[in-house]
């Protein structure tokens, strides 16, 4: 069985910074980690090939530092690595970014059988590249799998969604967007790191991909952050601070007075003559 798994190099939650003129995230000097949700995925690759035997390869798109997250996963298990960075890739938004990953599959990784990656990354928070990868590869799709629960003629999977879950059935070659319930992932071993060091990773730009510049990048992103602002909480009341029992009153009275005001006390019932 021969299994994709996209991941993703994102910064650590608490240091992302965004540019607010191009409204695009800053990445250089940010500490960085493969997206978690990226990781349950390459654990269920690594045991499918365990129980199915084939490959895992582990593809990304990102700055030329993206190479450390592919080693990472390498270290955990995976059986190579094939890394997409550019220049001209920069600015890519999720359009474009799951169009050059359809592209990279399509012609340097063909034969493939399952396409699996996190449900959302933990920059961006869109959840929209697996689902597009799919769309431009003209593929079955299942997102928020939970489990896999055969593969065989197809492969059957349980889907999270509101409420419980939903069982499905794909025909092979399929993607599949999975959630935390599907695994557990495992710790990079010694030989794996070893490994990792050693290993030649492969690096593919626009020309490698035979990519037009006006697909990709700023130039073939149809979504534009017109403006990024934190939004100010602004609480306008009054504070009573109370240190005696003549205090506590006027706070009670001025409370129910504006709970009155805006019709939230309960209406007393009349009694019956």
């Amino acid at each position: 069985m021969k299994i994709v798994v996209l991941i993703k190099q994102v910064p650590e939650t608490n240091n992302v910074k965004m540019d607010a003129e191009t409204g695009t995230m800053i990445r250089d000097g940010v500490e960085t980690i493969v997206n978690p949700l990226d990781l349950y995925a390459v654990e269920t690759a690594l045991q499918l090939r365990q129980s199915r035997g084939g490959t895992v390869t582990a593809l990304t798109m990102g700055p030329p530092k993206s190479e450390k997250a592919l080693r990472e996963v390498v270290a955990m298990g995976c059986d190579d690595a094939l890394q997409l960075s550019d220049r001209a890739f920069a600015g890519s938004d999720t359009w474009a970014t799951s169009y050059i990953l359809a592209e990279a599959i399509r012609s340097r990784l063909e034969g493939f059988d399952l396409i699996l990656c996190g449900e959302r990354a933990t920059d961006g928070d869109t959840g929209q590249v697996g689902p597009a990868v799919a769309s431009f590869l003209d593929l079955p799709l299942a997102t928020y799998v939970s489990a896999i629960t055969d593969v065989g003629d197809g492969i059957g999977v349980r889907r999270l969604v509101e409420g419980g879950y939903e069982k499905l059935r794909l025909p092979l070659p399929a993607l599949l967007t999975v959630v935390k319930e599907i695994s557990f992932p495992r710790l990079p071993t010694l030989s794996g790191k070893r490994r990792a060091r050693q290993m030649a990773v492969e690096r593919l730009g626009r020309e490698e991909l035979d990519l037009a510049e006006e697909d990709i990048g700023l130039g073939g992103s149809p979504t534009r952050v017109s403006r990024i602002f934190t939004p100010q909480v602004a609480r306008r009341g009054r504070k009573v601070i109370v240190k005696d029992e003549g205090d506590l009153d006027r706070a009670l009275k001025e409370l129910l007075a504006f709970l009155d005001e805006r019709h939230l006390l309960p209406v007393p019932e009349r009694k019956g003559r």
